[in-house]
């Protein structure tokens, strides 16, 4: 039993373009923003609770993230802005955040609506949405 030379050049190239697939994911990773948890504030308001898991290889020094809070009728409630750094690599984060003036039973969703700061480490501001995957525990779905 013979083996041609073009089959395992072939065979060669495909091994190579997949494993340089699996490190291209490997680098590119995700960060992994959840809201975890709702809890109200005595006086009225509701803090939040957010998971950042970064998996990118890239710790970020800032990150600013614009969220509009919707109502359970699909109104926007607010607006809010949020600095959730720093963001190191390989590593998850806990950050509260509070929204004031809403009961946490009223949210009815929490939209991404921009992220304004986004600055790795050591290196120019970039644009981190393809980064982004979103999930939310609570009540309230966290969606782009």
């Amino acid at each position: 039993m013979g083996f041609n030379l073009a089959t395992l050049c072939a065979g060669a190239i495909a091994a190579a373009t997949l494993l340089t697939g699996l490190a291209a994911n490997a680098q590119t990773g995700k960060l992994t923003i959840e809201i975890n948890k709702f809890e109200e504030i005595a006086g009225g308001g509701c803090r939040a609770f957010f998971l950042f898991q970064n998996s990118t290889p890239t710790s970020f020094e800032g990150f600013e993230m614009s969220l509009a809070i919707f109502n359970k009728a699909g109104v926007i409630d607010r607006l809010l802005s949020i600095d959730a750094a720093p963001l190191p690599v390989a590593r998850t984060m806990l950050k509260l955040f509070e929204v004031p003036q809403i009961a946490c039973t009223d949210i009815g969703q929490v939209l991404l609506h921009d992220v304004p700061v986004c600055k790795p480490q050591n290196a120019e501001a970039t644009d981190c949405y393809p980064l982004i995957a979103l999930s939310s525990k609570t009540s309230a779905p966290l969606v782009k």
